[in-house]
């Protein structure tokens, strides 16, 4: 395997990835010029937009060549833009970013389809199409400077969509959110900037902005590449959100309408763990090594906060995003790993996550529809009258606990097993928090489908509808075929996490993996230096 780990491995003559962006974009175009009197209108051009979209990545996935030797970027574009500033449209897709597309592409539609908004159509529907094509921006772009206005591109969509449609205290919810994440992504630009000039000035030639240029000659002094590291990292940990930045999330997905908890769950929370993948460990192999304690620090340190916090909410939705900050600590956990079971299992949870909690935000949603409150002492005894969506609530929590035979056990299991062939003290402490999360929503289940109805206006709720039922029906689906057959999955994002794995090893003086990579053409010696590669 070549040591230019990411190497543009195919092209495409009809640019299929900056479809996935114009596509969006010309929905939201036609949302605005659209009668706001017409609000059945406004919705089928959004469902119509978001399903291409949708169709598009799910094309891409049946197109994806998953060999080990196509391990580099796929269905590449590349256009100049700016080229005085070495600033360029350049797209592409591999392993890592695949499935994140995917997820993007199946979770919009659903979103747009369970929520209809109390008023103000049309500007509902523009954002969130201007809100999907950002995020398919940040996990196609191979472009610094594109990266970064498509990561923040998706503030303020995001920002109004909290702050014009979310419940409660909604503005300051999404006042928070916005200072928080632009604070951090402030201090990338400056980074991304720093990263650019000095590249240009080590290797004498023009200012690029391009990822595997700057990512494979790894020009920086190590101490200067470990503070420019520093300022991606913020960044990313903010948008995870890594604690303790992560104060604003529990406000946002309280606040935000359902549409928006889904989004904010299931892909914005992604940016950040996708960011230490694609920007961290590829551009600073060295700092991501010398900062990885400190990370997977705050990761296990996540991992149980949010889940002892999770337990003492009485807001059901609120303890479902506390749920999120438990789940993205097990990310971080198998991300910083560095080896190939850890970044996989990372990879996995990521889309995991995305499938199981976007499914209970969406059955939080479907309750408060009916009961007007997320009080779980105002709840309870919910299963007579809704049998249906208790079944389908106790699939989707016992997913997220991480139950064998579903999708969240192969991620956990992934995660659990990297961290400790690595880190086995953190992948302990770690394994306290998959019990934790059992006892968190297995009590918070009891309390809300079982017992004692506590209002007799609540014993008479409908069920399920058919739409809802057909709407949830996909992301049920996923949850089992990926907990019972997740090869599929793996085998396309293996040669690009393989990659990855070679790249950190090069770069990196005294870096070995301690696990034979299954699958790889790569064997780690430890007693040579650099030399395991056949």
């Amino acid at each position: 395997m070549s040591t230019t780990s990411f190497a543009l491995a195919a092209s495409s003559t009809f640019p299929v990835l900056p479809s996935l962006i114009i596509i969006p974009l010309i929905g939201a175009l036609l949302i605005t010029v659209t009668s706001r009197q017409r609000p059945e209108l406004l919705k089928l051009i959004a469902v119509i937009t978001s399903i291409t979209t949708g169709a598009i990545s799910i094309w891409l996935l049946t197109a994806f060549d998953s060999s080990h030797e196509s391990h580099g970027f796929q269905f590449t574009s590349h256009h100049e833009w700016l080229s005085d500033l070495g600033i360029s449209w350049s797209f592409g897709l591999d392993g890592i970013s695949l499935f994140l597309v995917v997820l993007t592409g199946v979770l919009f539609p659903l979103a747009l389809l369970a929520t209809d908004p109390e008023h103000s159509g049309r500007a509902w529907y523009g954002w969130l199409l201007i809100l999907e094509a950002g995020v398919m921006g940040v996990f196609i772009s191979l472009d610094l400077v594109m990266f970064f206005l498509c990561f923040e591109a998706v503030l303020v969509p995001m920002y109004f969509l909290i702050g014009r449609w979310g419940h409660g205290n909604r503005t300051y919810a999404a006042t928070k959110f916005f200072l928080y994440t632009m604070a951090g992504s402030a201090l990338m630009l400056v980074g991304i900037l720093a990263l650019a000039f000095l590249h240009a000035d080590a290797t004498g030639n023009a200012i690029t902005f391009d990822l595997v240029e700057i990512a494979e000659s790894q020009s920086l002094a190590t101490t200067t590449a470990r503070w420019v590291f520093l300022s991606f990292a913020l960044a990313f940990a903010v948008k995870v959100p890594i604690f303790p930045l992560h104060t604003w999330l529990p406000d946002a997905h309280t606040e935000a309408p359902t549409a928006g908890s889904v989004i904010l769950a299931g892909v914005l929370l992604k940016l950040g763990t996708y960011g230490f993948l694609r920007f961290g460990l590829y551009l600073f192999p060295e700092a991501s090594h010398y900062f990885a304690p400190v990370f997977l620090t705050l990761g296990v340190v996540g991992i149980l906060y949010g889940a002892v916090v999770a337990t003492m909410q009485k807001d059901l939705k609120r303890l479902v995003a506390y749920s999120s900050v438990a789940h993205l600590g097990f990310i971080v956990l198998g991300t910083f790993a560095l080896n190939t079971e850890g970044i996989e299992g990372g990879l996995l949870q990521m889309v995991n996550h995305g499938i199981s909690t976007s499914a209970l935000f969406l059955l939080v949603g479907m309750i408060y529809e009916r009961t007007h409150t997320r009080q779980i002492q105002d709840l309870g005894g919910l299963q007579k009258s809704v049998p249906v969506m208790a079944g389908v609530f106790t699939l989707v929590m016992l997913s997220s606990i991480g139950l064998p035979g579903l999708n969240g056990f192969v991620g956990e299991f992934l995660i659990l097993l990297g961290a400790f062939n690595a880190h086995r003290w953190w992948a302990l402490v770690a394994t306290v928090g998959v019990v934790l999360a059992a006892l968190y929503l297995l009590w918070a289940y009891q309390r809300v489908f079982h017992g004692k109805t506590q209002d007799e206006t609540k014993a008479d709720i409908p069920d399920l509808s058919l739409k809802e039922k057909l709407i949830l029906g996909p992301l049920i689906g996923l949850i089992i075929f990926m907990g019972v057959y997740p090869r599929p999955v793996i085998e396309r994002m293996e040669p690009a996490v393989d990659a990855l794995i070679e790249h950190i090893e090069v770069h990196v003086e005294g870096f070995n993996e301690p696990i034979t990579q299954k699958g790889s053409s790569i064997q780690v010696d430890d007693s040579s230096d650099h030399g395991g590669h056949e």
